[in-house]
């Protein structure tokens, strides 16, 4: 509901107008209209007020680090890869968070995924070993709950079809349902796939319930699959963005945030780089790589995907040798200390990755966090930025103008500003042996 536009003139003292009431005023009026019909108890008033407490405004939710399963995920559906003799295989870190599905809500530990489309959980009918270990969606307890068919259409005669999701190393048959979905305060009637099997590998090892997919829209199964086009649809957020910080130790607390950036996450300006392609991936441009300044020449204009869900750094098998060649990482960390730094070149900035970045050392063991990954075309071949790099790196993701902005993360003992220098800045600073991490300058 929205308020009517004033009207010029004055209102005669000690009366309201109605007119005049704020859009607010007019929905609790609402909601007192609707206590009169349904009683102070029903579901629906409080997923009403939740809305209106939530409009137009942005919806931070705390993410948990845990542990993840031995091996980072492929690259969201249909893809294969295949993992280089250089890639680590210690348990890697992941980032979840809590959503709520159905009314009353069901409560779901999903991973947040710029690399994936949908939002998928088990569901009550699947039986595999991996759904039994989770969380699982009773569609008979919730109100609203209905299928639907998964290309976005309402079914017939209650029947509806299925999907088969391919993953690089499972794949989950699902149905699709229609029902209320709640990130934070924001809620909104959307669809979901609900599991009727999952693999097990690598299903039943991980550590959360479900996905919730934030790719770009195209790579949904339709409109109402699409969480940030639920909400952009329904007028939810101050902005149509989102924004993710993902700490770096267990002293910080790390967030996704729907609708506004946070400043206080940011050591750098933001930039911003226009998203590339059309395969649905947050995808951008890489111009070049550099080690310690210099131009590798090795992936010039390469494509990179910039992905919340995918626990190591990736790329295509031959570049991946090379850089392995190239920053020769021992094995007994012998020359961990003198390692160099690795840049990206991205629309002009230099964003580089220290050692513990781009290396993972545990006691007297390093090994390179960089795994092969060979997608065909024409999704491939493609770089993958993973949480090595988005713990460096704030990213925020515009879906509406297609763009993903960058700005360096600001961790505790991170105090000093500072400034991503462009390719020619960076180079000259570091002939002078200077970090492209300088101090601002007013």
């Amino acid at each position: 509901l929205k308020a009517q536009p004033n009207f010029v003139g004055s209102n005669p003292p000690n009366r309201i107008n109605p007119i005049a009431m704020n859009s607010h005023t007019i929905f609790l009026v609402f909601i007192f209209l609707v206590k009169q019909a349904w009683g102070d108890s029903s579901a629906l008033i409080a997923s009403l007020l939740q809305t209106s407490a939530t409009s137009k405004s942005g919806v931070s939710m705390a993410l948990e680090r845990r542990t993840a399963s031995s091996s980072s995920r492929a690259l969201s559906t249909g893809t294969s890869k295949a993992v280089s003799k250089h890639a680590s295989s210690h348990p890697k870190m992941a980032y979840f968070g809590t959503i709520t599905v159905g009314n009353p809500p069901q409560d779901f530990v999903v991973v947040f995924d710029t690399g994936s489309g949908n939002l998928i959980i088990p569901g009550s009918k699947c039986q595999s070993e991996a759904c039994q270990t989770h969380k699982r969606f009773e569609m008979l307890e919730s109100q609203q709950g209905t299928r639907v068919n998964c290309d976005g259409t309402e079914s017939r005669d209650g029947e509806a079809d299925e999907i088969t999701i391919t993953f690089g190393t499972g794949k989950v048959t699902g149905e699709c349902i229609q029902d209320m979905i709640c990130i934070g305060g924001a809620c909104s009637m959307g669809h979901f796939i609900s599991s009727l099997d999952e693999s097990s590998n690598p299903f039943d090892s991980f550590s959360f319930d479900g996905v919730l997919g934030l790719a770009r829209p195209q790579m949904a199964q339709g409109e109402l699959f699409s969480a940030m086009g639920r909400l952009e649809r329904d007028n939810l957020l101050k902005q149509p963005i989102f924004s993710v910080f993902l700490s770096d130790s267990d002293e910080e607390k790390s967030e996704v945030t729907f609708g506004a950036t946070k400043p206080e996450h940011m050591a750098s300006d933001l930039f911003w780089v226009n998203v590339s392609g059309t395969s649905g991936y947050w995808e951008v441009r890489i111009d070049d790589i550099t080690i310690d300044g210099k131009r590798q020449s090795i992936c010039q204009d390469c494509r990179v995907a910039v992905d919340t869900g995918t626990s190591q750094l990736a790329g295509p098998s031959h570049v991946i040798n090379k850089l392995s060649d190239a920053l020769n990482v021992d094995p007994g960390c012998s020359n961990y200390n003198s390692l160099p730094e690795l840049g990206f070149v991205v629309a002009g900035k230099v964003m580089t990755l220290e050692r513990n970045h781009y290396v993972d050392k545990e006691d007297s063991r390093c090994s390179l966090a960089l795994m092969s990954l060979d997608i065909p075309p024409p999704t491939g071949p493609i770089f993958i930025f993973g949480i090595p790099f988005l713990q460096r790196y704030y990213s925020v993701y515009d879906p509406v103008n297609s763009r993903v902005g960058f700005a360096v993360a600001k961790h505790r003992g991170n105090v000093a500003p500072t400034v991503l220098l462009s390719a020619s800045e960076y180079t000259n600073r570091y002939e002078k042996k200077d970090s492209f991490l300088s101090p601002h300058r007013k």
